[in-house]
């Protein structure tokens, strides 16, 4: 089902209590390092504090289940729904997205208690049948709900990541863990017959509306890298010129790596001839045999065409994972960094496509303001698939589709090559 679809067998209360304490739970855990200060650090405009991630992730529960449909249900506090609404225009006002870092009040503790109160109502209403809507849409809502969280948990740590990498200290967001050594494997391929293939979500099991419906494409025969590219990889591309050779660039794309300078994957610089780079488990050497992370589009587009290879289409990514299991470095094992352990389509570093983020055949959004959720977004931005190190596995499916525009770098964004037979 896509996530205002009706389930022929809605989950149970406690079912739904399970999954949405596990889903609070892991926020927490995620912020529990972290102090008041680090609480509020707003880096740039396309990130948020953990504070108001916090509270935006409660506020939703809020707006789209306890108010339209708990009888009697009383807001913590009317004014957070200006506050923590994020782009919901038919939700009503919202505070500007670049000044999400200014807002001191309320404090850790009174959004603490926000998300308090609005557990305890959510846990009230389900445990008593109090809600003013049928099982089946309120088990669709929820669980939206719950993983609208688990993408803000991914925000979340990435959010941190770039605005603890301005403090000169570098310091480490959890301790730092020795990583296995890893040998550098050779690139090989996986080969796809192609032909009329289905993509697209199948209507069993959760998804966002974007995913579907499900419809048929043709694909030439093609093949996949068998493994992400490396930064060692990388690090040949930028000693030979890659990032000096305009031929290789998207007109666009060149013209944002002269604005910007850039030389290397975000996080990068080099000292004493070693190349460096800062992690949530603070600075570490750059890992040879690890994946590439915290490359634009632009970036991977270029060494693409510098390999001598393309990127995948998203339909070729999916055609190829749809059969595969879903074992990778995600969230849940709490390294936060690409390790490159698992020879698998999935994990470590979300992977570019040379996909445009634009509606499947047949697509149409819900109505209302649950219907902003992926719709509005669907111009400008490039499809990425597989999932990182900081999405949670439960999120993970083959029709996942994730979207950053072609410039962003903050997000643990790599890649995987492919080519024609």
């Amino acid at each position: 089902m896509t996530y205002l679809d009706e389930r022929s067998e809605p989950s149970s209360a406690s079912e739904l209590l399970d999954l949405f304490y596990a889903t609070r739970t892991q926020t927490e855990k995620l912020t529990a390092p972290l102090n008041d200060e680090d609480l509020g650090l707003q880096s740039m405009e396309d990130a948020s504090p953990p504070k108001w991630h916090l509270a935006h992730t409660t506020w939703f529960f809020e707006e789209f289940i306890l108010k339209p449909f708990l009888p009697g249900y009383q807001p913590k506090d009317n004014r957070f729904a200006v506050l923590f609404n994020s782009y919901y225009v038919q939700a009503g006002p919202r505070h500007t997205r670049s000044r999400r870092g200014l807002l001191s009040r309320p404090t850790v503790t009174e959004v603490l208690s926000y998300r308090a109160h609005v557990e305890d109502a959510l846990r009230d209403g389900l445990s008593r049948g109090g809600f003013t809507l049928d099982p089946d849409r309120l088990d669709a809502l929820v669980t939206l709900g719950c993983h609208h969280e688990m993408q803000h948990q991914e925000l979340l740590i990435t959010d941190l990541l770039h605005a603890l990498s301005f403090n000169p200290l570098l310091p480490a967001y959890i301790p730092s863990q020795p990583g296995a050594v890893t040998a550098i494997r050779e690139q090989d391929w996986t080969l796809h017959a192609g032909g009329l293939v289905e993509i697209g979500h199948d209507g069993d099991g959760f998804a966002y509306d974007c995913e579907g419906p499900r419809h048929k494409v043709w694909l030439e025969p093609y093949k996949l890298a068998d493994r992400l590219v490396t930064n060692g990889d990388w690090i040949a591309f930028m000693n030979d010129g890659g990032y000096e050779t305009q031929t290789l660039w998207l007109m666009e794309g060149w013209a944002v790596r002269e604005k910007n300078g850039w030389d290397s994957p975000l996080y990068w610089w080099q000292q004493d001839g070693q190349w460096w780079t800062y992690t949530l488990q603070g600075p570490r050497p750059v890992d040879l045999s690890a994946p590439v992370v915290h490359v634009s589009f632009y970036e991977a587009d270029a060494f693409a065409r510098w390999s001598g290879r393309r990127l995948p289409t998203e339909a070729e990514w999916e055609a190829a994972a749809e059969a595969t299991e879903i074992e990778g470095n995600f969230l849940e094992n709490g390294t936060h960094i690409p390790q490159g352990r698992h020879a698998s389509l999935w994990g470590d570093v979300w992977q570019w496509t040379s996909s445009a983020f634009s509606p499947y055949p047949g697509f149409s959004p819900p109505d209302g303001a649950i219907g902003e959720y992926n719709g509005k977004f669907m111009v400008n931005q490039m499809v990425l698939r597989g999932g990182s190190c900081a999405t949670p596995k439960l999120q993970m499916r083959s029709s996942y589709r994730t979207f950053f525009y072609p410039q962003q770098r903050w997000q643990m964004l790599g890649l995987r090559l492919a080519a024609d037979q």
